[in-house]
């Protein structure tokens, strides 16, 4: 008789993953619509737009490496809900921001909780799915970070044609609301009892999981990858003169994220990552190699397709393995650790790849970045034949439940 599986859609995994998307629907909306309020209506400079958007990286990326050690000592839950608060009140905070220099300020305490929030939803889901099924649930639950980015600037690009800045906020804010209601409802399996909070001089082991440290570095590679596309495809599009469908990437690229990822999640807790990432790396670089030569909609559109199956499969499979190559206890740390790096990997992507791409132009990056997709392919090959005399502890998890 087949073993009946452990469920994954869960009250507590459908109010972590509401959180998660809320706060990413938040983060995409003002990253699309603050650079515009900042030039058109506060009468700042280009640079002082993109500013804005690039303070909450820094901040948030800093900070990353700290949410581990504070998940620990006062609980998941405890800091989840502390940060959900704080980003809450930042987000009302926009309402009254009546100058450039009180929004860089709120921008740097929003990117604060922005760090701490998502690291410890990401650990709390990590926690609320079936082990073995820790591949399929966390690709259920990233697929809200990625459904983001298409609701996100949709809100917002769409709201301030019809109500002014002050309202979109309002209207934001609102939204963060709920998701405080849900970040209440959920229930997370804490240890025993928490480190105490005593004074001690904070090592290495304190800010980043080094067992997680591998695949974390390896996702900053592909994020940096990615960010080309986040970063300069709608200017790509009004450069092929595609403006009118550039809109339709980003929701082509979630609905075959939505087709493609239970199924490879499925497989990848049943079979491994090899088989999963390793396939998913050369169609992530099919779809940046269709990008560079796409001239017409449906070539542009079947690089969406091809991006959205690709790199959309690959980050909860990164992440999944970033959590299972450390003991249960540490998994916030290696939910840390890993996106630090890839966050480190957006930004730095966005900016020296923005560098490039005066030089080379759009469609020569978007062909080089395919070939380092190839690469990072190979890396991959190489990181799994290393351990495949002695699978690290990963790869013995992530095979156990098919065989």
């Amino acid at each position: 008789m087949k073993e009946k599986k452990q469920p994954i859609w869960t009250k507590d995994f459908l109010s972590i993953s509401i959180v998660h998307f809320i706060v990413f629907v938040i983060f995409y909306t003002l990253l699309t619509t603050l650079p515009l309020y900042v030039i058109y209506d506060m009468g700042g400079t280009e640079a002082q737009g993109g500013f804005a958007v690039t303070a909450m990286f820094i901040t948030a990326i800093l900070i990353r490496p700290f949410s581990g050690n504070l998940m620990e000592r006062a609980g998941k839950k405890k800091i989840m809900l502390l940060c959900v608060i704080v980003f809450t009140v930042s987000t009302f905070g926009y309402i009254w921001a009546a100058g450039f220099t009180t929004l860089m300020v709120l921008r740097l305490l929003h990117g604060i909780s922005f760090g701490i929030l998502t690291t410890a939803t990401s650990a709390i889901a990590a926690d609320v799915v079936p082990e073995e099924r820790r591949g399929e649930g966390l690709g259920y639950f990233t697929m809200s970070m990625n459904l983001a980015v298409v609701v996100g600037p949709f809100l917002g690009l769409t709201l301030i044609q019809f109500v002014s800045y002050q309202y979109l906020f309002i209207i934001l804010s609102i939204v963060m609301t709920a998701g405080v209601g849900c970040a209440l409802a959920v229930k997370t399996r804490e240890p025993s009892a928490s480190a105490p909070l005593q004074k001690k001089k904070l090592s290495l082991h304190d800010l980043i999981e080094i067992n997680a440290l591998p695949i974390a570095a390896m996702s900053s590679l592909v994020a940096f990858a990615y960010s080309g596309v986040i970063s300069f495809i709608s200017v790509y599009a009004a450069e092929l003169g595609l403006e009118k469908v550039s809109s339709y990437f980003f929701l082509v690229f979630a609905v075959t994220m939505l087709v493609t990822r239970p199924y490879l999640g499925r497989l990848f807790d049943e079979r491994g990552p090899k088989i999963v990432i390793m396939p998913c790396l050369f169609v992530f670089a099919a779809g940046l190699l269709l990008l560079s030569a796409a001239q017409t909609t449906l070539l542009f559109l079947t690089a969406a397709g091809l991006i959205g199956a690709g790199y959309g499969t690959l980050l909860p499979c990164l992440l999944s393995l970033a959590v299972q190559s450390t003991a249960g206890h540490r998994n916030s740390y290696a939910t840390a650790t890993f996106f630090m790096m890839f966050d480190s990997g957006i930004a730095l992507g966005s900016f020296l790849l923005g560098v490039i791409v005066s030089y080379t132009g759009f469609s020569l990056l978007f062909l080089y970045s395919a070939g380092f997709v190839v690469l990072l392919g190979v890396g991959f090959y190489i990181l799994f034949q290393r351990h495949s005399a002695a699978p690290p502890e990963w790869e013995k998890e992530a095979g156990a439940s098919g065989r």
